[in-house]
């Protein structure tokens, strides 16, 4: 049982190399932030927080949503099969009242 895929380990690596990166050499943010045509490397930094913060909560929707359909078949199916197993019982009974 992995807790996290290997995927998951390296990007989370990389992205705290990056922030150690990054606090120990802050110019770096100004840096990139002019290359890419932002004022500061703060505004930078919040402007890339705020796009990973929407691709994460989409991420939880998303999942949220399969979990949801997930749940919905586990429901329908237990159901049905509570369904068919009423049915059944009571043929077995109306069976067993012939009998009698």
């Amino acid at each position: 049982d992995k807790i996290i895929s290997l995927q998951e380990f390296l990007l989370w690596t990389i992205f705290w190399f990056l922030v150690g990166f990054v606090v120990i050499l802050p110019e770096t943010t100004s840096l990139v932030a002019n290359f890419v045509g932002v004022g500061r490397g703060v505004d930078l930094v919040i402007y890339i927080s705020i796009l990973i913060l929407f691709y994460l909560v989409f991420r939880v929707l998303v999942r949220l949503d399969k979990i949801d359909k997930d749940v919905t078949k586990i429901v329908r199916k237990i159901a049905l099969g509570s369904e068919e197993s009423s049915f059944a019982k009571a043929a077995d009974d109306k069976e067993k009242d012939k009998q009698s």
